[in-house]
């Protein structure tokens, strides 16, 4: 095991970096957008993530996605698969705040796409992530990332929380949970990680992508190795969640203890369509007016998950 290990990381170790040579070009350059200073490119450092897959039923997880051209990524089985991410974002242009994100993994194209292959051919597939639910901390990233990414961010509470044995999170919003994750910390495999990701956002009746790059050393788990529990609360934010039909057991997990990222200032965008008039998708601009630059948190939360149970 160690001998493959080692051959993986050297793999992985020889892969350029994903970020795109504009970013590297305009590196220093200022920008001010929407009264949001950034340096570029915009991005974090010394950052903490924890990421867990978990199986859900394929149908009920294509009735979540808006439009006719994203489509749920295919697992062996039949099965669509549910993202979470939590990053905790300890220095970046906006400041420090944690962030929640709850996706669908799809593809974006006429038709769906074969199992597997997406995850090989990306960019042939258009491969990303839907993301449903993306609470964060202050005021100033929900403008930012909704009113310039079309990111489905709100201000709620939040925590992230690295023990020895576990790495956890959870999210309230008005004294109601969101959802609990918890993750076994994976082995200590130390993979070198530079990858590239894509969001798609409905914001505005249209589908908004944007992209992220990562570069970090990730410690995974995959299949039987891998243990999370995932607790969904009555908030309104993940009320479909619960039709998900969520495998208790998750297909993969992993944990960072410090990276960095780099999200995109480049992005496109697409009228979200449907089969009757009048139908739109995503909040509107009226969300973002008026909203301010605090940095502010929240309180913790506050409900004991275990008692609730």
């Amino acid at each position: 095991m160690n001998r493959i290990l080692d051959l993986a990381r050297l793999g992985l170790s020889a892969l350029p970096s994903p970020v795109p040579r504009r970013q590297r070009r305009l590196a220093g350059r200022h920008a001010l957008v929407d009264d949001i200073p950034f340096v570029l490119p915009v991005d974090s450092v010394d950052t903490p993530a924890l990421m867990a897959g978990f199986p859900v039923d394929r149908a009920a997880a294509a009735a979540l996605l808006p439009g006719g051209e994203l489509h749920p990524l295919t697992l062996p089985g039949g099965k669509g698969l549910l993202l979470i991410t939590v990053v905790n974002y300890l220095r970046t242009d906006i400041g420090r705040y944690i962030e929640f994100s709850v996706a669908i993994a799809c593809t974006h194209g006429p038709r769906p796409a074969p199992p597997l292959l997406p995850g090989l051919l990306r960019g042939a597939f258009r491969t990303g992530q839907y993301v449903l639910d993306l609470p964060v901390s202050s005021e100033i990233s929900v403008k930012g990332g909704k009113g310039i990414w079309g990111m489905p961010k709100h201000r709620a509470s939040l925590d992230f929380q690295v023990g020895d044995a576990a790495v956890s999170s959870q999210y309230e919003v008005d004294g109601r949970l969101g959802m609990y994750v918890e993750i076994a910390r994976p082995p200590a495999t130390a993979l070198p990680m530079r990858v590239g990701a894509v969001n798609y956002c409905a914001f505005r009746g249209m589908l908004m992508k944007s992209s992220i790059y990562f570069d970090g050393r990730a410690d995974v788990a995959v299949g039987r190795r891998a243990r999370a529990r995932l607790v969904l609360g009555d908030a309104p934010q993940v009320a479909a969640l619960h039709g998900l039909g969520i495998a208790d057991d998750p297909l993969f997990t992993v944990y960072l203890t410090s990276a960095q990222g780099v999200l995109d200032d480049h992005f496109e965008c697409w009228f979200l369509t449907s089969e009757e008039p009048g139908r739109t998708y995503g909040e509107g601009l009226e969300s973002v007016v008026g909203l301010g630059l605090s940095q502010e948190w929240p309180e913790p939360p506050r409900i004991d998950v275990e008692a609730e149970a």
